[in-house]
């Protein structure tokens, strides 16, 4: 059973697997430590990840990026903050963002949670490729400031994608667990408190943890979620729109391919910046055959991401504040994400803490180790020592309900802020018929941009007045589970009833075993019956979950197909043009001038086929002409093997022969326990073996080349192994046990070419039972 941690990020993605005692990090199908977090479409198949990639520019309109950016959100939400960082057209499918793309020739729309679920199969085929082995349990990063419904799409993803997600763990909190598991100098009483801030592509959050022996809590977090380095490369994309125009009156923003050149351009720059006080921005044919050139210094470049800088301000104050720690108790402020590198972010930080920074963690790879590490704590085939992770929620949770005659309560805060996850509670209404609740999020204004405040509906049916026509007490349990996610375990109604209990001894009471218990009656709530509870959510209800399988298998073995395809059609073509060059050159005297003339023809007609025809035939055709051109041209190959190889074999043969002769035809002592019948079985094998080799060779020789041979190469060696083992069991026969023992002298027995090494009788170690040191 493999444990895989996926940190999935905006623009690329790591996959951590632990293994070997510790946890690696795998490489993709290009050696590459990332894997580009983009969906692409094409005319036959999709495109994930690498492939994705490079077609990037080529296929922008029906390539997807920021897939983590959009999953769960609105089409409103999506619109406004993320329309201009993806290509494609976005759209709205049953609700929640996706985009709509051509697929196979056909306008196709596909939700996020779809497209989410596609490139999670990317991943899951990566790491069964690399670790040979089915992937099924895992644990996957998430932007602490994700809701409700986020999470829920996530967790379905992974579903489709027929992964089990153990559990969604926040970014933050995965790299305080990558950070802490593996410090053995933790205190044990005072807690060590480390800021952990986390600047990536998409957004700025920082997290607040305290950590102890064997243990970390999250005390605090607090996020800017359009706060990251694509909006660093937003400013200088603004600032070239405008001064390339002028420069070279063009109009950047009317082409979409310039676009998507100049952000590549200006990402690289931002880099560039980081390590040099100026920086070049040259673009060959930005548009129009145009190449462009410009230059800029970092103060330039920092006084226009002022605006942004700023931004981080305020999370991490809040975060402070609501923590109640002190800047100067901070033990240290540890930093993840790339954008962090651009100096004037860590400057910025600097300021605000008041402090250096530290840069321990991989800030690429920390949170998908700790994934890993997570997923090998909740799984049952792997022991890591104990470290326990208290996690938080990031938004208050309510219930509101209706006015109901005799209840002036319509809501109650059940979660609050920084809330311990997991938590179950229990909460009582009085009622006399089925009624419904509401989860929401009170504070609309703190949740993205757009999304519903509503968490969940959820009706309790099969509620009755109470025996005596008052209202019953209907008790109702939910649970913020591990991933964050708020689901409604179950509801009964309960009844106050008389029941008896044993009498609990008094302090310092001796109880005489043999006793009787002392009871009392008492009254008590008693749970008298289940309720039917119906959850609503604003995710994918389970028929549909079920019909997006069947669809993502299909998409999957159709994906499959044609690669398949694709490599049949390669195989085909690279065996045109490597078979042909031979039959003109190495393989020209193993086919007679008939049958290559004729195997010339066919490998033309197939190439012409192949570019004409065939240029888009299927698998099983690919196949046949493949193996139609190989019924001939590998017979050819193996008759050319055979003449390479043949003598070879045969020397080799003949020198294991004329060794094991040798040692039977000695006169060595060292043999004479071996008796002169099983030596002359030896000498008879060797001169049975070489005679059939020599008429074998004779009836080779009298073959022409193209001719089908009769001495084949494995034949010789199935000879030479079997004579080999023949006379090392005769030769090698230990010697009968001495009645006496007598120091022997050491000796060297020389070793046959192409055997085993006879082993003659070794010395005794022990002497009457008694070790000899």
């Amino acid at each position: 059973m493999s444990v895989v941690g996926f940190d999935i990020g905006t623009v690329q993605s790591v996959i951590a697997v632990a293994r070997n005692r510790g946890i690696d990090i795998l490489t993709n199908e290009v050696s590459n430590r990332t894997t580009p977090s983009m969906v692409s479409f094409g005319p036959k198949q999709r495109y994930l990840g690498e492939m994705a990639k490079n077609l990037e520019m080529s296929n922008f309109k029906n390539t997807v990026t920021g897939l983590k950016r959009i999953i769960g959100t609105t089409y409103e939400e999506a619109l406004k903050y993320e329309q201009a960082f993806i290509g494609s057209k976005l759209v709205d499918v049953n609700g929640e963002a996706g985009v709509e793309v051509n697929y196979k020739g056909q306008p196709t729309k596909f939700s996020a949670t779809q497209l989410y679920a596609m490139y999670l199969g990317r991943l899951r085929d990566t790491t069964a490729s690399e670790l040979n082995n089915k992937v099924s349990d895992v644990v996957l990063s998430v932007p602490g400031w994700y809701t409700d419904r986020q999470r829920r799409c996530v967790m379905q993803a992974c579903k489709i994608a027929n992964l089990n997600c153990l559990r969604l763990i926040n970014d933050s909190t995965s790299a305080a667990l990558s950070y802490g598991i593996t410090k053995h100098d933790l205190p044990e009483d005072k807690p060590r408190n480390v800021a952990f801030v986390d600047m990536g592509y998409g957004s700025f959050s920082v997290a607040i943890v305290s950590f102890k022996k064997g243990e970390l809590t999250v005390v605090s977090t607090a996020y800017s979620r359009n706060c990251g380095g694509r909006d660093l490369d937003q400013v200088l994309i603004n600032h070239f729109i405008k001064t390339l125009g002028e420069k070279y009156k063009i109009d950047i923003p009317s082409n979409p391919k310039a676009m998507i050149r100049l952000r590549a351009g200006c990402e690289k720059l931002k880099k560039m910046l980081s390590a040099n006080p100026v920086a070049n921005l040259n673009i060959e044919n930005l548009m129009n055959d145009i190449d462009v050139n410009a230059v800029i210094k970092r103060e330039e470049f920092e006084e226009l991401a002022a605006p942004i800088l700023s931004r981080i301000i305020e999370p991490v104050k809040h975060a402070l504040e609501s923590s109640g720690i002190a800047p100067e108790d901070i033990f240290a402020i540890e930093t993840v994400g790339g954008s962090i590198r651009v100096p004037a972010v860590k400057k910025a930080l600097v300021e605000i803490f008041g402090r250096e920074l530290s840069f321990t963690l991989n800030q690429d790879e920390a949170v998908a180790k700790g994934c890993a590490f997570q997923c090998a704590m909740l799984s049952p085939v792997f022991r890591v020592r104990d470290f326990s992770i208290k996690d938080i929620t990031n938004y208050p949770i309510d219930l509101v309900w209706d006015h109901v005659e005799g209840d002036d309560d319509t809501s109650l805060e059940i979660y609050t802020q920084y809330h311990t996850i997991p938590s179950t509670k229990v909460f009582t209404f009085y009622r006399k018929h089925d009624f419904t609740v509401r989860a929401i999020y009170p504070k609309p204004e703190e949740i993205p941009h757009g999304a519903s405040p509503l968490i969940m509906t959820f009706n309790v049916n099969g509620v009755k007045p109470s025996p005596t026509g008052d209202v019953s007490i209907v008790k109702v349990k939910a649970r913020l589970d591990l991933s964050g996610v708020l689901n409604i375990i179950s509801a009964y109604y309960v009844e106050e009833k008389e029941v008896e209990e044993v009498v609990p001894p008094k302090e310092g009471e001796e109880v005489d075993p043999d006793s009787e218990p002392v009871t009392r009656k008492v009254r008590k709530l008693v749970k008298v019956g289940d309720l039917v509870v119906q959850q609503t959510t604003n995710s994918l209800s389970e028929s549909t979950i079920v019909e997006l399988i069947s669809s993502e298998n299909a998409m999957h073995s159709a994906d499959t197909l044609v690669t398949k395809t694709e490599n049949a059609k390669n195989f085909l073509e690279e065996y045109i043009y490597d078979t042909r060059s031979k039959v003109e050159s190495s393989l020209k005297q193993f086919m007679n001038p008939e049958d290559r003339a004729s195997f010339i023809s066919a490998l033309g007609a197939a190439e012409e086929w192949l570019y004409d025809d065939g240029e888009d035939s299927d698998f099983q055709t690919y196949t046949a002409k493949l193996d139609s051109l190989k019924a001939v041209g590998d017979l050819a190959i193996e008759r050319a093997t055979e003449a390479e190889m043949r003598p070879k074999s045969s020397r080799q043969l003949r020198e294991a022969i004329d060794n094991w002769v040798d040692l039977a035809s000695s006169n060595d002592e060292r043999y004479n326990h071996i008796t002169k019948q099983e030596k002359e079985r030896v000498l008879s094998l060797a001169e049975k073996t070489l005679t059939w080799l020599d008429d074998q060779n004779e009836r080779q020789s009298q073959l022409k080349l193209y001719e089908a041979p009769v001495l084949f190469t494995h034949q010789i060696n199935k000879e030479k192994e079997e004579f080999i083992r023949t006379a090392s069991s005769i030769m090698n026969k230990p010697k009968p046990k001495a009645t006496t023992v007598e120091s022997a002298p050491e000796s060297t027995i020389p070793t046959p070419a192409g055997g085993s090494t006879p082993n003659p009788d070794e010395e005794s170690e022990k002497v009457d039972g008694m070790d000899i040191d």
